[in-house]
């Protein structure tokens, strides 16, 4: 249940990450609340998730997820650069959260 809780704290972390992009420095409301929303949302999951992990491997998975899902969706839809190279790096994230997992122990 943990990494499924932290798997919902990292998809927030994109969320709030993405919304401050639109909030211009919170000065424009809706995106600023939805910020503000996801990094509660986010920061809840990941507390819940710690009550049984690793302080160490939750932050690296949360933090982990949280860039590759920004990448991907500023990529995507927010028309920031790709190339092979950023790929192998969020592929070697992805690398790194999954061997957390497995390691873990939970």
């Amino acid at each position: 249940m943990a990494w499924l809780f932290l798997a919902i704290a990292g998809v927030f972390e994109v969320v709030w990450a993405i919304s401050l992009k639109f909030s211009n420095g919170f000065t424009r409301l809706v995106p600023s609340i939805v910020t503000i929303l996801g990094m509660i949302v986010s920061f809840y999951f990941l507390a819940a998730a710690t009550k049984t992990l690793p302080i160490g491997t939750a932050y690296a998975a949360w933090t982990g997820i949280g860039a590759v899902g920004a990448i991907i969706i500023g990529t995507l839809f927010l028309d920031e650069p790709i190339s092979l190279t950023r790929i192998l790096f969020m592929v070697l994230i992805l690398v790194g959260v999954l061997g957390l997992k497995f390691t873990s122990g939970h």
